[in-house]
């Protein structure tokens, strides 16, 4: 069942959020906190969710813990990694692109845009938090998925960090742990959490939900992730262009020779 009233609600979450967190931007004059926000817009909405619920469920308990623990450690990674760093390059492009009216066109083309996907990748977290259906199997084996890659993310991250951190690292290509078997870990762990959170809401009856892990996928493979790191990434860094030949871009697997 589709609540509407839940999800128009979560949704006003989303928006008041992105509004306040743009406020913030303009006096930093630095959009890049939105990565920080991205992850926290989910646990508003999964909790709204689960506030309209007739009582929470035991699934909708145990989305809302598994939502709230990848929302939070993302949050906070994030934000530690950029802390008292200038705008990421990104967001200096666009912004100027966008000059002289960039202040006021970033609520619209950063912050709403990012809460807008956010709410419609939150489809499976309405579906868990507010159905009535028993919990069974496929909600275990779901939440399974989402911690599997809850901790793919969380070790690809930490291997990173503690390579960028050795002055031995300076100018190499990480190509250790994880990342010897997927240049991007963090990406391929946060699939699997969507497609996780899917299996939740296809227990919960919510099938129609799927535009969510599908969604996610496509940004990350296509838009915002992969593609859009690594566009001209091998020009600027002849080491990483041997890194990609030898190396899966997505799903792990063996290196190739």
């Amino acid at each position: 069942m589709f609540d509407l009233h839940a999800y128009t609600l979560g949704l006003g979450a989303i928006i008041g959020l992105a509004v306040a967190t743009w406020i913030i931007s303009i006096f930093k004059r630095d959009v890049s906190i939105v990565d920080s926000l991205w992850s926290i817009l989910f646990l508003a909405a999964g909790t709204v969710y689960v506030q309209q619920s007739d009582g929470p469920s035991l699934r909708a308990q145990l989305m809302l813990v598994l939502a709230a623990a990848w929302a939070l450690r993302l949050s906070i990674y994030l934000m530690v990694r950029n802390w008292g760093e200038s705008e990421d390059r990104r967001y200096q492009k666009i912004r100027a692109r966008h000059q002289p009216n960039f202040v006021f066109t970033s609520l619209f083309i950063v912050f709403l845009l990012q809460g807008v996907l956010a709410w419609i990748v939150s489809l499976p977290l309405l579906a868990a938090a507010t159905s009535s259906a028993p919990i069974n199997w496929i909600d275990y084996f779901g939440a399974g998925v989402v911690i599997f890659g809850f901790l793919f993310e969380t070790i690809g991250d930490w291997q990173l960090a503690a390579f960028k951190a050795s002055p031995d690292s300076h100018g190499k290509v990480m190509d250790q742990g994880l990342w010897r078997y997927t240049r991007h870990p963090n990406y391929f762990g946060e699939c699997c959490i969507w497609w996780g959170f899917y299996l939740l809401a296809v227990a919960a009856g919510g099938w129609w939900s799927v535009v969510s892990p599908l969604l996610m996928t496509v940004l990350l493979l296509r838009v915002s992730g992969v593609a859009l790191l690594e566009r001209d990434i091998a020009q600027r860094r002849p080491d990483y262009r041997h890194y990609m030949e030898r190396t899966n871009a997505f799903i792990p697997g063996p290196r190739r020779s």
